[in-house]
């Protein structure tokens, strides 16, 4: 079959090959005929060495498709049923499973260490265990979670990470208040699937943060009240907060340094939410005489925070009932060339539909 295929850590160019042959196969697993798959900006941090990842790979985490075949042991899926690639799968039972917090389950990431597919020159890893860049993918049952007839492959991918991750900071992690004011740094899907979030909750005023125009444009329409460039964020909190600060920040960029420019927008009092994946060698830097003196909230939000399977079921019943634009979100991209490239021609494949979502 064809996949997507990074080399080395640190490429900037993907390769298309037909010699790849999905492996794993066998009790407790599924393989999956993948029909959408969006571009998460995490696939992109594992490629450059952010994110740690083994190479060579098959990155792509945001998936959706068919049942093709079912290992001994699986119930509750059949050859034919249409699924998302949910990348970080609970196993139900660890300490995490039973409080409640199977956004924090480990078991997906030990299985991330194991090969997915092979080439005659060798094994090749899937990013995050999983690798939606291929026609056919095998994952743990686990990770191939059951949609609706009425929703779209291409929008069931989006909601296997992206839409779920930002959605749940705002719901789940921060629980934004009506009536409070938001900031979001960042402004790709995630961000603005965060502002959707907001939104959705009541947040009054919703101001996004980026330095890409067309980001911008984009987050007026999916419900933010202003948008401004980095270097309008300073006059967009004096105007909107009167210079105390927002009621919730949401940094997802994934650096130090748009984290401590969130931390010192966030008003006293009020929720630093941290959304991004940034590298382990980053490091953000608060004194502890302001932590103590001006009690902000710093809350990390993992995966969205929260029960995932219930996250998806949330996102789907927003999107039914017109509260968040996912259609929207598909044609919200930034264009990496080198990668559009790679994925254009695996456009071209019968099996595999392909949206970009960063």
């Amino acid at each position: 079959m064809r996949a997507a295929v990074l080399h080395e850590i640190g490429q900037d160019k993907l390769e298309v090959l037909d010699d790849v042959e999905a492996v794993g196969f066998g009790p407790g697993k599924v393989r999956l005929r993948i029909r959408a798959t969006g571009l998460c900006h995490s696939d992109v941090s594992a490629m450059n060495g952010v994110l740690p990842q083994p190479a060579p790979f098959v990155p792509g985490h945001e998936g959706a498709g068919e049942v093709v075949d079912v290992g001994d042991g699986v119930t509750h899926l059949k050859p034919g049923d249409r699924v998302l690639v949910c990348w970080l799968p609970a196993c139900g039972s660890c300490p995490a499973c039973r409080r409640g917090q199977s956004h924090l389950c480990l078991s997906g990431f030990l299985n991330a260490g194991t090969p997915n597919f092979k080439r005659p020159g060798g094994d090749v890893f899937g990013f995050a265990g999983t690798g939606t860049f291929a026609e056919e993918v095998v994952v743990a049952a686990g990770a191939a979670v059951p949609i609706p007839d009425d929703v779209p492959f291409d929008i069931a991918a989006l909601i296997g990470c992206g839409v779920t991750t930002g959605l749940g900071a705002a719901l789940n992690t921060a629980k934004v208040a009506a009536g409070s004011s938001v900031a979001v740094i960042g402004c790709g899907g995630v961000g603005i699937s965060a502002i959707q979030g907001a939104r959705a909750s009541g947040a009054a005023q919703i101001t996004a943060v980026d330095p890409v125009a067309a980001r911008r444009e984009a987050a007026l329409r999916f419900g933010a009240t202003e948008a401004v460039a980095p270097d309008g964020l300073a006059d967009a909190k004096a105007r909107t907060t009167g210079g105390e600060g927002f009621d919730y920040v949401f940094e997802v960029v994934g650096k130090s340094a748009t984290a401590r420019t969130a931390y010192e927008n966030t008003r006293r009092g009020g929720t630093l939410c941290v959304v991004g994946a940034g590298a382990m060698d980053d490091f953000l830097q608060v004194s502890m005489f302001e932590l103590f003196f001006d009690e902000k909230r710093i809350l990390p939000s993992m995966y969205g925070g929260g029960d995932v399977a219930r996250s998806y079921e949330r996102a789907i019943a927003l999107w039914r009932a017109g509260r968040i634009d996912l259609a929207g979100l598909i044609t919200h991209r930034v264009q990496l060339a080198e990668i559009n490239d790679a994925l254009d021609q695996m456009r071209t494949g019968e099996a595999l539909r392909t949206c970009i979502e960063i």
